[in-house]
């Protein structure tokens, strides 16, 4: 691990990171293959949990990610909410639960 690795304390800072250094890779092509790029490489390699906090970052603006990574996003899979999984499973849900879910 690299001295500036050390540096990086937050799950967000980390997937800004990630994301970015995918973003990195991908300039080197052509545009529409390294947007391709990015959103495959995240949509196979990054679990549902991440996906979901990448989302609500980027919800909240794009704020440190890579400009390659932001066009990539609307290739991306959003992935579903826990509320959503309960609703599939016929689990009831508050409405309140399921109000933050629909962005």
């Amino acid at each position: 691990m690299s001295h500036d690795e050390d540096h990086i304390t937050s799950t967000s800072e980390k997937l800004v990171r990630m994301a970015n250094q995918i973003a990195a890779f991908f300039h080197s092509r052509p545009r529409e293959e390294g947007v391709a790029g990015v959103a495959e490489h995240i949509n196979k390699f990054w679990e549902p949990r991440m996906r979901r906090q990448f989302f609500e970052m980027l919800d909240n603006g794009t704020d440190g990610f890579d400009e390659l990574v932001v066009v990539a996003s609307a290739r991306i899979k959003r992935p579903i909410t826990p509320a959503e999984a309960d609703l599939k499973l016929g689990i009831k849900v508050p409405p309140g639960d399921l109000a933050g879910a629909q962005k």
